[in-house]
């Protein structure tokens, strides 16, 4: 039996009939089938009032303001988040002193967050990516103020503390990540602003150089489909890069955000549509944009999270 995947409107056919999934069906002949969600949540972060514990949801593909979801275990600055579609990761950040406690969702129904397990070390500022089956995050600020070069890896699908991975080929804060499933890049980040890095993610070990981003930048967001990875802003800029995952190479300008300046936002993708939220700019912003991710522009208004904030994590599952 035959199967044709149609990744614009998310169906499975056969000669018997098609079936509606929720995710975006994207993979290769050797890759695994990752199904990026429809839904996209935003956790924690720094707003104006302080620490924040809010999660907020939206539905990718439809633009308007975001819905409140929960809330995390405690309000924290500058974590990161990944998932395998169907639960979504938070790890790590600053509540006060940095953290090293993994929480979970599940992304297809709202509720508060639920303790997973923790990292090997202590850290915010990090950056987190996955497969179908394992998450990473690496990179941050240990609680010695120190930059990391750690990545830690745990199975989404079982609670249990990280592991060590590996580590990064640069020790920094800041970064971003974002993944084909396959393999995991890393890049930006305080003191080597434009390194991209890369892992495959089901094989531990060291990362290796991939590139360099087109404008050197601190705290930018990305987000990806099985092919291309975007970056975007970070501070002084409102550049969105793009690599194509699998190649090695540099990144090539992609278009711009709506707003410059956005410094600590964070992104997810369904992985047709990359979507870029909060951040600072002249104060904490709400401002959601949105781009699609194979077609070169710039980003659009996509709506308003429910409160402006930087340092959040996000992701997306259905």
């Amino acid at each position: 039996m035959s199967l044709t995947i149609n990744h614009q409107t998310n169906d499975i056919s056969n000669s018997t009939g098609t079936v509606k999934l929720n995710g975006t069906a994207v993979g290769g002949d050797n890759s695994p089938i990752i199904f990026y969600g429809s839904r996209g949540v935003f956790g924690g972060g720094q707003a104006a009032t302080g620490n924040s514990n809010v999660i907020d949801y939206i539905t990718i593909a439809n633009t308007g303001n975001a819905t409140d979801f929960g809330d995390l275990t405690a309000s924290k600055l500058a974590v990161a988040a990944c998932s395998n579609g169907t639960r979504g990761l938070f790890g790590g950040g600053n509540t006060g002193s940095r953290q090293n406690v993994i929480e979970y969702i599940t992304i297809a129904s709202t509720g508060n967050g639920t303790d997973f397990g923790d990292l090997t070390i202590a850290r915010e500022q990090l950056a987190s990516c996955s497969s179908n089956t394992r998450g990473l995050f690496g990179g941050g600020t240990e609680s010695n103020g120190s930059k990391s070069n750690v990545i830690d890896y745990i199975t989404i699908a079982s609670t249990g503390n990280a592991t060590d991975f590996g580590d990064l080929t640069v020790a920094r804060d800041g970064l971003t990540a974002c993944s084909s499933g396959l393999r995991g890049l890393f890049a930006g980040g305080n003191t080597s602003k434009d390194t991209i890095d890369y892992v495959t993610i089901d094989t531990a070990g060291n990362a290796a150089d991939f590139g360099n981003l087109t404008v050197a930048r601190h705290y930018p967001a990305g987000c990806s489909n099985n092919t291309r990875g975007l970056f975007g802003g970070g501070d002084g800029s409102n550049v969105i890069d793009y690599v194509t995952i699998d190649t090695t190479g540099n990144a090539t300008d992609f278009g711009d955000l709506t707003a410059g300046n956005s410094f600590g936002l964070a992104a997810c993708s369904s992985g047709v549509r990359g979507v870029f939220a909060g951040g600072y700019t002249s104060g904490y912003t709400n401002v959601i944009d949105y781009v699609t991710i194979d077609t070169t522009g710039n980003a659009a208004d996509f709506g308003d999270l429910t409160v402006g904030r930087l340092g959040e994590g996000s992701c997306s599952g259905t």
